[in-house]
C-alpha cells in the first residue's frame, strides 16, 4: 500500500514516519528544493514528547533542546505576577516540556524518516489532483504525477489541497503580529542551567523570554495592530519597530532584543481558521495546519500534528482499501476533531486573555494569574497536555 504525503514539514514528517511504522510505502513531496524548516523555537509540552516517543526520535529531541525548568509569568515593568509549576507538570506527566529550535526538530524528523525508508522528493510543487477507485494521482507544476493508494495533505495552513477539497477557506486573524527572534544572551536571573525564562505582559503587547538549547536563547513579541500593517518591513526595520515598542519595559527585554541580529529576526501576521466540519473526501484527508490552523498561545501547533500521525497510522495499521479505507479516514476524523476543536477554541481565548487592552480587564486578569495559577495552567490544560497517543 502506498501513500503520499504532501509537504515535508513537521507534520508531514511525522505522518511519514507513522506510516512507515505500520508498514506503509510513503513518499513525501515537498515543494522547497532544500527541506530545512525555518522559524523559531518550539514548545513540546508532555504530549508532545509522548508523540516523539512513539516516532521513536524522543532522545534526540531532548537531547538538542531544553527543558523547562523556569517559567515566570510578570508585568510589563517587572512585578511577578506568578511562577507556573512546570515541576508538578513534570511529575504529573513524567516529562518536563522542552523548547528546541524549529529546524533542529525538524531535522531530526528528516533523518529518521530516511532512515527507517521513507522516500523524499524535493522541488515538486503541487497542482491538482484527481480521486478515483483506482487511487489518487497527484500533478505537480513540472508536469509529473504520482499515484497511490492514500494521499495525506499536510501542505499548511494555506493549504492547496484543503481549498481544492473543500473550496476556500478564508483565515480568521488574530489581531496581533508576531516578532520572533534567536540570539545568544545571558543573564544571570535566567541562567541556561536552570532552562526557561518568562513572559512579560503589558496592554495589548506581550513578550517572552527562552533558553532554546545550544547556548541559544529564543524571544517573541505579540503586537495588537490592524492586519496587514508591517507585512513588508525589511529586518532592520522590524527591528527597529520591537526596540521602539518596547523599550521601557522590564529588563532585560530590550536588551535581548538589541543583542538579536536582523538577520534572525522573523515577523508575521498570526492566523487560525473556523474548525472544519470534515478533513477527508474518498482517500484522501488533512493533518496538521492544514486541517486545523491554530493560535500558537497553547504551543500546541506541532504537537497537534504529530498526535493527527499518530493516529492516522494507527487506524490504518492493517492497511485497509477501497471503502474500508474511506471509513478509516472517516474514523479520523471522529477521533480528532472533537478534540482539536476544543484546543483551537481554547489558544483563541488564551490569546484574548494575553492581549488585553482595557486596564481594568488587565487588572482582573493579573490578580486572576496571582491567585488562581493551578487552576488556570494544570486542571485547564490537563486534557491537552496530559493526552496519551497510541503505540504504534
Amino acid at each position: 500500500m502506498k501513500a503520499i504525503i504532501i509537504g515535508g514539514g513537521i507534520g508531514g514528517l511525522s505522518c511519514a514516519i507513522a506510516l512507515r511504522k505500520v508498514g506503509w510505502d510513503v513518499t513525501v513531496f515537498e515543494q522547497n528544493e532544500n527541506l530545512t524548516e525555518t522559524g523559531a523555537g518550539i514548545v513540546l509540552a508532555a504530549n508532545a514528547i509522548k508523540a516523539l516517543k512513539v516516532l521513536d526520535v524522543a532522545d534526540r529531541v531532548q537531547g538538542e533542546g531544553t527543558p523547562v525548568g523556569v517559567a515566570e509569568l510578570r508585568t510589563w515593568k517587572g512585578s511577578l505576577l506568578t511562577r507556573l509549576p512546570v515541576e508538578k507538570q513534570a511529575m504529573r506527566y513524567s516529562t518536563p516540556s522542552y523548547l528546541i529550535h524549529r529546524g533542529s526538530l525538524h531535522s531530526i524528523l528528516y533523518s529518521h524518516a530516511l532512515d527507517i525508508g521513507v522516500t523524499v522528493q524535493l522541488g515538486k510543487k503541487y497542482t491538482g489532483l484527481i480521486d478515483s477507485n483506482e487511487g489518487a494521482e497527484v500533478r505537480f507544476t513540472d508536469g509529473t504525477t504520482a499515484k497511490s493508494d492514500l494521499l495525506v495533505a499536510a501542505d499548511g495552513y494555506r493549504s492547496k489541497v484543503r481549498d481544492g477539497l473543500f473550496g476556500h477557506s478564508s483565515l480568521r486573524y488574530s489581531g496581533y503580529r508576531a516578532i520572533r527572534g534567536i540570539g545568544n544572551f545571558e543573564d544571570p536571573r535566567y541562567p541556561l542551567a536552570a532552562g526557561g525564562g518568562f513572559e512579560a505582559l503589558g496592554k495589548g503587547t506581550r513578550f517572552g523570554f527562552s533558553h532554546l538549547g545550544k547556548g541559544r536563547i529564543f524571544w517573541f513579541a505579540a503586537i495588537n495592530e490592524p492586519e496587514g500593517q508591517g507585512t513588508f518591513l525589511t529586518p532592520e526595520e522590524i527591528k527597529k519597530h520591537a526596540l521602539q515598542k518596547f523599550r521601557n519595559w522590564y529588563s532585560p527585554v530590550p536588551a535581548v532584543i538589541e543583542a538579536t541580529p536582523p538577520s534572525d529576526i522573523l515577523t508575521h501576521s498570526i492566523y487560525d481558521l473556523v474548525p472544519l466540519r470534515k478533513w477527508s473526501k474518498g482517500r484522501i484527508t488533512l493533518i496538521g495546519d492544514a486541517a486545523h490552523p491554530m493560535l500558537p498561545n497553547l504551543g500546541q501547533g506541532g504537537a497537534q500534528a504529530m498526535e493527527d500521525a499518530i493516529i492516522l497510522a494507527n487506524l490504518l495499521r492493517d492497511k485497509p482499501t477501497g471503502e474500508a479505507l474511506t471509513e478509516a479516514l472517516k474514523q479520523f476524523e471522529n477521533v480528532r476533531i472533537p478534540r482539536i476543536r476544543k484546543i483551537v477554541h481554547q489558544s483563541r481565548l488564551m490569546g484574548r486573555l494575553m492581549q488585553l487592552e482595557s486596564p481594568m480587564a488587565l487588572t482582573i486578569r493579573n490578580t486572576a494569574f496571582r491567585v488562581a495559577v493551578n487552576k488556570l495552567f494544570i486542571t485547564r490544560l490537563h486534557p491537552v497536555v496530559g493526552y496519551e497517543p497510541p503505540i504504534l
